[in-house]
């Protein structure tokens, strides 16, 4: 993808270098543009919220750890209780047994610094020394348990965020798509979120740890002299404050740079994809794509070393503080034994319970940055599920019915965020059983949308829809789509069976194969189904082994297919027959004639030919209804519908 906001200057040079060294290695025109970023590392507008989070203090984000920890907690309640008791239960009990270990510590070294012979004194250190091997076994295994529980239940987390994310993705308003906020939100969360959310709970545990770790040693230290636990708490503070600006640096570095990665992820996807390889071939733009992509990543390359430099001299800093706040905190110990003040089995006890005080310090700082680091992140997963829950459909009770007379749309209007006009304006018509409707109009008229409204798809902002009487804002949503099946201009090209590719149009039911040829047969699909290499049971994605792929004329058919499987009241075809030929298109619209007995189709297409039998004809202008009628009667009016009939039939005439 060229880059826009690249200077007018560099463009001849890339183009000459792309014509005339298509050979060049990427990374050899990549240094050209080491030292220049155009502008990729400027900060969205729409993350500038983002940022502010990632600008908090080491204070700030002590006063929010409490709160991430908690909603970490509640996440893995929620997505395994047992699970969750499980590790609490096992954290705190090797937690209790490293307490018991380190009290024995102090009974061994008074064992084997009393007065009186050696072999005494060893006699007098075993019964505390058997309770020091005996804790330190039971906590290796308690913590080995604790272990396997966490391995447990952080996949289970993944799962849970990964689920809730979907769900509220596909409950969502279908106009929320077109917001650019909430994609924003949406691309976010899915990046990042959720894998944050299982990290949150990983880091969070280990919180726990360290927390129960050092609670321990400082109980102990605390019995053994009040003064010792403040400075053990201090030589660790350097740390923690390296980790958290570590922290800062790098998730603020990441917001620079996701412009820059998004580019160049679509940029890489599409060098290697099957779709685009013959354009690519056939507009020799391989020097000038892969020029591009290197120039992206010489920008992530330079950004991340500046970030490693930034964080190495943070951490060798409060590395360096720390080490010396260590020192003093030994210093002082030698000072109490020294002094008297301490005794010296009592002393070693606290040199020990020092060095693991240090060690959990360590870890803790390390668990906290991680958790503050992956709760920017877990906010933004919190606050799609948010703005989800906010755009969500409204589910009432109420069903539609299972057939109807007729649907009246009154004064439907409807727009899109943040557009300047409605796309549908103040549309009145009515749909009969047994009709066929068709919606003409030129680009941008608002046909699809029009047929999205009527489909269930979009809610009108002003207006009402009745079926048979009943307001569909009043009906639950998905019991209208129920009763509407849809051929899209560009169907998805679901990676499932061909089988499963019709059949998913009446999922919530078990489908017969025999339900299934009768509907490719209706869509005229059947004979190419058949020539497949596994007939209906091929996988139709070439990215697997044995899948096959389709042509878009096919993929259209199989669309068909699946509306006929469907076998709803309403069926909305929008240019069903675009990737068509001449033949397959008039067996298409063969066949749609004979389902719309009994049934009501609404018909878009711009080919004015196919709409001539159509019942009635509503011309759209603008998202307006400007004409209605028969084909007759709209061409006796010989306004835009004759207009538009007669300059595409002039096409088909000899000159």
């Amino acid at each position: 993808m060229p880059d826009t906001d690249k200077p007018s200057t560099d463009q001849p040079s890339t183009a000459k270098a792309s014509e005339n060294k298509p050979s060049e290695s990427p990374p050899e025109a990549a240094t050209l543009l080491e030292s220049e970023d155009d502008g990729e590392l400027d900060l969205p507008y729409w993350l500038t919220s983002t940022e502010e989070a990632a600008n908090t203090t080491f204070f700030q984000m002590m006063r929010r750890l409490p709160r991430l920890l908690r909603e970490a907690w509640l996440l893995a309640w929620r997505a395994g209780r047992r699970t969750t008791a499980a590790v609490l239960v096992l954290q705190l009990g090797s937690g209790a047994a490293a307490a018991l270990g380190l009290i024995s510590v102090v009974g061994v070294f008074d064992g084997l610094l009393q007065s009186g012979p050696t072999p005494e004194r060893v006699r007098a250190a075993v019964p505390s020394l058997l309770v020091l091997i005996v804790t330190l076994a039971l906590r290796a295994v308690l913590t080995s348990a604790a272990a396997t529980a966490q391995g447990h239940l952080a996949p289970r987390v993944y799962e849970a965020a990964q689920m809730r994310l979907l769900d509220l993705t596909t409950r969502v308003d279908l106009a929320t798509f077109d917001d650019p906020e909430w994609r924003d939100s949406m691309e976010r969360a899915r990046d990042r979120g959720i894998y944050a959310a299982q990290q949150m709970v990983d880091f969070g545990i280990g919180v726990l740890t360290n927390v129960v770790g050092l609670v321990v040693a400082g109980g102990v230290l605390a019995v053994l002299h009040p003064v010792l636990l403040p400075l053990l708490v201090l030589a660790a503070v350097p740390t923690g404050w390296a980790a958290v600006r570590a922290a800062r640096v790098g998730y603020r570095s990441r917001l620079r740079l996701v412009a820059v990665w998004r580019r160049h992820h679509m940029l890489a996807e599409l060098l290697a994809a099957r779709e685009p390889a013959g354009e690519l071939r056939a507009f020799t733009v391989r020097g000038f794509l892969l020029t591009e992509v290197a120039r992206l990543l010489r920008i992530t390359t330079v950004e991340e070393i500046r970030v490693v430099t930034r964080s190495v001299r943070s951490n060798l800093l409060g590395q360096a503080l720390s080490g010396l706040l260590t020192g003093l905190t030994y210093a002082v110990l030698l000072w109490l034994l020294w002094t008297g003040r301490m005794e010296l089995a009592a002393g070693g006890a606290a040199a020990y319970a020092i060095n693991i005080g240090i060690g959990q310090l360590r870890e803790l700082a390390f668990s906290v940055n991680r958790v503050y680091e992956q709760g920017l992140y877990f906010s933004g997963f919190q606050g799609f599920c948010e703005l989800s829950e906010l755009r969500a459909e409204p589910s009432p009770d109420r069903r539609a019915p299972a057939r109807f007379g007729e649907i009246v749309l009154d004064g439907v209007t409807f727009s899109y965020p943040d557009a300047t006009r409605p796309a549908v304006d103040d549309v009145s018509l009515t749909l009969r059983r047994g009709e066929i409707i068709a919606l003409v109009g030129e680009n941008g008229s608002g046909k699809s949308t029009l047929a999205a409204v009527l489909a269930g798809l979009y809610r009108p902002q002003r207006g009402t829809v009745r079926w048979d009487g009943a307001d569909v804002a009043g009906l639950h949503p998905d019991s209208v789509r129920d009763r509407v099946a849809v051929v899209m201009q560009e169907p998805t090209r679901w990676p499932l069976s061909a089988r499963l590719n019709i059949a998913i149009g009446r999922h919530d039911r078990p489908a017969s194969m025999e339900q299934v040829r009768a509907s490719a047969r209706a869509g005229d699909a059947h004979d190419f189904v058949m020539e497949l290499p596994r007939a209906y049971e091929t996988l139709l994605s070439r990215h697997f082994t044995d899948g096959a792929d389709l042509s878009g004329g096919q993929w259209q058919r199989l669309a068909v297919s699946r509306a006929f499987h469907r076998d709803a009241p309403l069926l909305i075809c929008d240019e069903p027959t675009a990737n068509l030929d001449a033949r397959a298109e008039h067996d298409v619209y063969q066949r749609l004639r004979e389902l719309a007995s009994g049934r009501t189709v609404v018909l878009i297409t711009h080919r004015m030919a196919s709409v001539r039998e159509a019942d009635r004809i509503y011309v759209l202008d603008h998202g307006r209804v400007v004409e209605e009628g028969d084909h007759d009667e709209l061409m006796a009016e010989d306004g835009l519908y004759a207009q538009l009939f007669t300059l595409q039939a002039s096409a088909y005439q000899s000159a």
